[in-house]
């Protein structure tokens, strides 16, 4: 297994007589099996909720999606079940994938009581999966459908940040509309994950398999991006570095000797990372100049090999005395969906603080900015919020939640097709 990173510059021309320029650098890292490799053994924890509130067809849904993806499972795969309503317990401890007839047993026998604690949940299903982790790729899809009224929200997020540590992911499932988007998805983002919306309880059998097919795809683990930058180049102050794809989220980065170190987690055949960083460049002497060299650090669970690196790979620029611009646009497009994610971010932010019409200019923005990319769903879903907002209503919690998933990727209209 290797790792493939395809550096690109928003323009790699620049002019030599500016003082200073910037440059968004968009680097797209995906594993690239080797000949007819096999997927890696899957050490999967499901931590679902079974409190009151999933009464009736929701639970029955979550238990069927449960024991399908299960039944998916090889013999090489581990397998654990946490479910938590106030409290939390094992219901399948961590183990190979042998006796489905138990754990389908097991699944079934959960019924519809009490509130929610998610830390709760999270505590033990991190606990399990540390127990198969060994030459695994370890995931935790966490199912809720409510706020954390019994639990600590904080604690949450300490636990996410501690499951980074231990290599495990925890994507996020919310169901229904009453969770809090907020928790969920910086858990999701802080362990490395997806943060899915599952609005309808018809909605979880292709959510669940979506997930799957995605943990399916991953090859390496515990990647972190090396980012040298030459003397005349510098990050930029404020957030300078997001990924874009297959999620939108906002990285931060470590100084490590003389590079930003920069986690990204799992990386996927077929399914690449964009990280982008924007940069700032002082004034350069004409020719092909280095302005950076980028390296992937990274764990191979096939070969229980740990700290891996690829080779360190130059990111240059043309620096012209007569400059002619040469955009890139698949780096045109990374901007983008980034801007289609911050523009939501504040229309969100404005209407907390009362201002409609700023949230509504702001809603329109980022429609325009989708349409764009191409995203017509995701245009639809924005322009429809602000148009509402537009016209004196109110946005229900189904729209809040759908306006801002849209805002964050554009993987999850795709599903809601399915």
């Amino acid at each position: 297994m290797k790792v493939s990173i395809q550096p690109a510059l928003s323009d790699s021309h620049l002019d030599a007589n500016q003082a200073r320029s910037q440059r968004q650098l968009s680097l797209s890292i995906a594993a690239i099996a080797e000949d007819r490799e096999q997927s890696l053994p899957l050490n999967l924890c499901l931590v679902l909720d079974h409190s009151g509130s999933l009464t009736g067809r929701p639970l029955e849904t979550v238990k069927e999606a449960a024991i399908r993806l299960i039944e998916r499972l090889s013999h090489r795969d581990r397998l654990s079940v946490v479910a938590f309503d106030h409290r939390a317990k094992v219901i399948v401890p961590n183990q190979t994938v042998t006796e489905l007839s138990k754990v389908r047993h097991q699944i079934q026998q959960l019924e519809p009581a009490g509130g929610t604690a998610i830390d709760e949940g999270m505590k033990l299903g991190i606990i399990e999966a540390t127990k198969g982790k060994n030459n695994t790729v370890s995931q935790i899809l966490l199912l809720t459908d409510g706020e954390n009224e019994h639990g600590d929200n904080q604690r949450c997020l300490k636990l996410a940040q501690l499951a980074s540590e231990y290599n495990i992911t925890i994507n996020t499932l919310g169901f229904g509309t009453h969770w809090n988007q907020d928790v969920l998805e910086k858990i999701a983002d802080y362990a490395g994950g997806t943060l899915s919306y599952i609005e309808t309880p018809d909605k979880v059998l292709s959510e669940f398999s979506r997930l799957f097919n995605r943990l399916q795809s991953v090859a390496l683990t515990n990647a972190r991006l090396l980012l040298e930058l030459a003397s005349q180049v510098r990050l930029a102050e404020l957030k300078p570095i997001a990924q874009v794809a297959p999620d939108t989220v906002e990285l931060t980065s470590q100084i490590e000797g003389n590079c930003h170190l920069i986690r990204l987690g799992d990386l996927m055949t077929g399914d690449s990372r964009v990280v982008l960083v924007n940069l700032y460049l002082s004034q350069l002497p004409t020719g092909t100049q280095t302005i950076a060299k980028v390296q992937v650090r990274y764990d191979d669970p096939a070969t229980s090999q740990e700290g891996l690196l690829t080779e360190k790979l130059p990111v240059q620029v043309e620096v012209q005395s007569v400059y002619q611009p040469q955009p890139d646009p698949q780096v045109q497009k990374a901007i983008l969906m980034l801007a289609k994610y911050r523009q939501t971010q504040i229309a969100e932010t404005k209407l907390k603080q009362g201002d409609r019409d700023g949230a509504v200019t702001m809603l329109q923005t980022a429609a325009k900015t989708a349409l764009q990319l191409g995203d017509q769903g995701a245009a639809t879903v924005l322009q429809t919020s602000a148009t509402r907002l537009q016209s004196g209503q109110d946005l229900s919690e189904a729209e809040r939640k759908k306006t801002r998933i849209v805002a964050k990727t554009i993987l999850q209209e795709k599903t809601t097709q399915a």
